[in-house]
């Protein structure tokens, strides 16, 4: 039996200020996690998100949010207890890609036993702009969520 496999997706586009808050993640858990952890950076897309989830036993899935919270605001979802909050329909800045991702997993039995959305609150989305000074202190805050919860149950 193979062992148990954990993935982290950090989902955003870089060049499109906060945004890039997921990938931003996923990229200081490189330097943090084993290699056996796979850590993978995505746009969002439904299927292509669904597709990178199969055979993992746990997936934390990072990305940037828009729920009229403060900006850097941090969000922990258990996507397997219940589905993305519907009150606020933007939770992820891919709501459709993202929220159409798990509840399809969901429906075909595909979401990983564990299923973890961390979401920060965005402040800007403008081209070519960095991530915002309220964001880049929620992104080490993520990361190092991550990485305790993945330690936890190893």
């Amino acid at each position: 039996m193979a062992p148990p496999r954990t993935i982290v997706v950090g989902i955003g586009n870089i060049e499109r200020g906060d945004d890039g808050a997921g990938r931003a993640v996923a990229r200081l858990l490189r330097h943090m996690l084993p290699d056996s952890v796979r850590i993978v950076e995505q746009d969002g897309e439904a299927t292509s998100l669904l597709t990178t989830l199969e055979g993992a036993s746990a997936a934390y899935l990072i990305d940037a949010c828009v729920s009229n919270a403060p900006p850097g605001t941090v969000h922990r979802i258990d996507a397997n207890s219940a589905p993305l909050p519907q009150a606020s329909s933007d939770l992820s800045t891919h709501g459709f890609g993202l929220a159409a991702a798990i509840e399809l997993g969901r429906t075909l039995r595909q979401l990983p036993p564990r299923t973890v959305v961390y979401a920060i609150e965005a402040e800007s989305f403008d081209a070519g702009a960095p991530l915002s000074e309220s964001v880049v202190p929620a992104t080490v805050i993520v990361a190092d969520r991550i990485r305790s919860e993945i330690e936890e149950t190893a």
